[in-house]
C-alpha cells in the first residue's frame, strides 16, 4: 500500500475581523479550526504524514496550537500564492506517495470522505470532492447572462483534492515553467498541464464547508 501524506494549507486567509487568521478561531467545543482539521486526518490509520503549510509570520502559533492539542505534524512555510505553498510541501513528498491537499479552513471534513478519496486513488491518479449544485449557475460577461450550463454538470468544489504525488508534481513543474501560468487550485493545475490524467469526482457533504464568515463558527 502506498504511503499517504496530507498537506493542510493554513495561510493567513481572511481574518473575518478577528485580528488573527481564521484557522485559530475557536469552534463551540473550544477547539480551533486548525485543530479540528488536523485531528480528523490524524485519526485515519492510513495517513502516515501530516504537513501543515503556514504563513511564515504564524508558524510559531501554528506549532503552539498543534502541540497543545498533542497533534504531531510538520509545519513549514508557505509561499506568496496558494500554488507556491503546494509546491513547497510537495517537495517533501515522495513521488510514490498518495497526497491529499486540504484547506485547513474546512474543519468539518469527515473520515468517510477521506477514506473514499483513498479508495478512489487505488484505481485513479487523481480525485476531487464536490457537492452537486442545487442552484442554477449563470455564466456572466460584462454584467449580462451569456450562458446557463446544465445544473446537473455543476459541482461546488471542496477539499481534499487528492493525487498520486508524481502526477501533481509533474503538473506543477510544467506550470512553473510557463510564463503565462495563472494561479489556481491544485486540480486546475493538473487539468491545465496534464490533461491526460482524469480527475475522478466523488460526492462530498454540505457540512464540509469552508469557514468564511463568523456565522460559520
Amino acid at each position: 500500500m502506498e504511503n499517504v501524506a496530507v498537506i493542510l494549507a493554513a495561510g493567513t486567509g481572511s481574518r473575518m475581523g478577528l485580528g488573527y487568521p481564521k484557522q485559530f478561531a475557536l469552534l463551540p467545543d473550544g477547539r480551533t479550526v486548525l485543530e479540528h482539521s488536523v485531528r480528523v486526518f490524524a485519526s485515519v490509520p492510513s495517513v502516515q504524514r501530516l504537513i501543515v503549510v503556514s504563513h511564515p509570520d504564524w508558524m510559531d502559533k501554528t506549532r503552539e496550537v498543534l502541540a497543545s492539542a498533542n497533534l504531531r505534524s510538520e509545519v513549514i512555510a508557505g509561499g506568496e500564492r496558494r500554488c507556491d505553498s503546494s509546491v513547497n510541501a510537495l517537495r517533501l513528498v515522495s513521488d510514490d506517495d498518495n497526497v491529499l491537499i486540504h484547506d485547513a479552513a474546512r474543519p468539518f471534513v469527515s473520515c468517510s470522505i477521506i477514506e473514499r478519496c483513498l479508495s478512489v486513488l487505488s484505481t485513479h491518479q487523481a480525485c476531487a470532492v464536490g457537492v452537486t449544485s442545487t442552484d442554477t449557475v449563470w455564466q456572466v460577461s460584462d454584467g449580462h447572462i451569456v450562458g446557463i450550463p446544465p445544473r446537473s454538470t455543476m459541482f461546488r468544489a471542496q477539499t481534499p483534492q487528492c493525487f498520486r504525488a508524481s502526477v501533481i508534481k509533474q503538473a506543477y513543474r510544467l506550470a512553473l515553467d510557463d510564463p503565462q501560468f495563472q494561479a489556481t487550485d491544485d486540480c486546475g493545475v493538473l487539468l491545465a498541464y496534464v490533461p491526460s490524467v482524469k480527475i475522478r469526482v466523488i460526492e462530498g457533504d454540505v457540512e464540509n464547508k469552508k469557514v468564511t464568515f463568523k456565522s460559520d463558527l
